[in-house]
């Protein structure tokens, strides 16, 4: 549906480095009263997936840990973050499909019932990527063998992490997880008591 407010869009692309940054201007009429004509940016390239990978018979989750640029120019943790799992969803790929592909290719295990949690903008104001968010259960048969730990084409280097559920919450609390949507998926087992604490 069509919003009344927004009128007069054009958008330039700045950069098509990785994903695209577009500057967006538009005229936006304020509910005070008036026209205005506003600028901003967008950037993101496709929608993204993530997975927490749970065992409610150990209660244990699976992450990884991988260096992470914006993480290291602001001064955090080294620039290293431990997350979930996650990646970008190709064209033509469903959700599902790439979240079960990036589960093999990062962490090395072969899931094959995932549920989907939500569907989520982690930065609305500047990034238009939205992110579908779910969670796996997995036992040590779904581990493969000489899989994980990222693809070397794409330059990933990823440290697969097996951790306690009680672990992985306090790391929130003690600033060792930091991403937001490992948060997210830790709080709803969490929250849905799908793991003891």
């Amino acid at each position: 549906m069509k919003n009344k407010r927004i009128k007069n869009i054009s958008t330039k692309i700045v950069s098509q480095f990785w994903g695209k940054l577009e500057r967006i201007d538009f005229d936006y009429y304020f509910k005070k009263g008036g026209w205005k004509r506003l600028s901003h940016e967008a950037y993101g390239k496709s929608d993204g997936v993530a997975i927490l990978l749970y065992n409610p018979q150990t209660n244990k989750v699976v992450l990884s840990k991988q260096f992470r640029i914006p993480v290291y120019v602001a001064g955090v943790n080294q620039g290293y973050s431990i997350e979930v799992c996650g990646g970008a969803v190709d064209k033509g790929e469903s959700p599902e499909a790439c979240v079960m592909r990036e589960a093999q290719e990062e962490l090395g295990y072969k899931v094959s019932n995932v549920t989907h949690i939500s569907t989520v903008f982690l930065s609305p104001g500047i990034v238009r990527e939205r992110v579908h968010l779910f969670i796996g259960e997995y036992s040590d048969r779904d581990k493969m063998h000489y899989v994980g730990g990222g693809l070397e084409i794409e330059n990933e280097e990823i440290e697969v992490l097996e951790l306690s559920f009680k672990e992985a919450l306090k790391m929130i609390d003690t600033n060792e997880i930091i991403d937001a949507r490992t948060i997210m998926l830790l709080q709803y087992i969490k929250i849905k008591e799908m793991i003891e604490v």
